[in-house]
């Protein structure tokens, strides 16, 4: 975890939740490193996605998100996208790929990313090919999205979150 720069994630995700933009770093696959002149305007937004393997290791990070998800996508796949990706926008020939596949990354899957599966509110079997998981994703978005713009129109109305109780209490009443 040495290699990842959570304080700055933290404080680019804080500025986001804030409404402000950022300048977010870019890192240099080829080079292995981030590029110190160049960075990706981000602007404050409604929905904040935020993807990366080892997303759910901090605690800190995982308390910013509303929703935590886990794209689960067979071995093999991953490991044929990996390849064309390394090869084709990297550079680097096949043995080397599966030279570092075998020796650190898939070790680094089983030992941090599978395991972080367990904080994910949705997981999503298949990836993108799971239309179903991703047009509920979509559309619960979209419902909190309406309640955000209801409050936006109505400054008096506030949303209550949902919880059992307050279920409870709608259908006693």
């Amino acid at each position: 975890t040495d290699a990842f720069d959570t304080e700055q994630l933290l404080e680019c995700m804080g500025q986001l939740k804030r409404a402000l933009p950022v300048n977010v770093p870019i890192y240099d696959f080829k080079n292995h490193r981030r590029c110190s002149e160049r960075f990706r305007k981000v602007n404050a937004s409604d929905v904040i996605i935020l993807e990366g393997i080892l997303v759910f290791h901090d605690q800190r990070v995982r308390n910013l998100m509303d929703m935590k998800i886990f794209v689960d996508t067979d071995a093999d796949i991953r490991l044929a996208r990996r390849i064309r990706r390394d090869t084709v926008e990297r550079g680097r020939d096949v043995s080397s790929v599966l030279d570092q596949y075998g020796r650190f990354v898939k070790p680094a899957f089983d030992d941090f990313v599978l395991p972080s599966k367990k904080y994910a509110d949705v997981i999503i079997p298949r990836g993108g090919d799971n239309h179903v998981a991703i047009d509920l994703i979509v559309q619960h978005i979209r419902t909190k999205l309406g309640m955000h713009d209801l409050c936006k129109v109505f400054r008096n109305v506030f949303v209550v979150q949902s919880t059992f109780q307050v279920k409870l209490i709608i259908f006693i009443d």
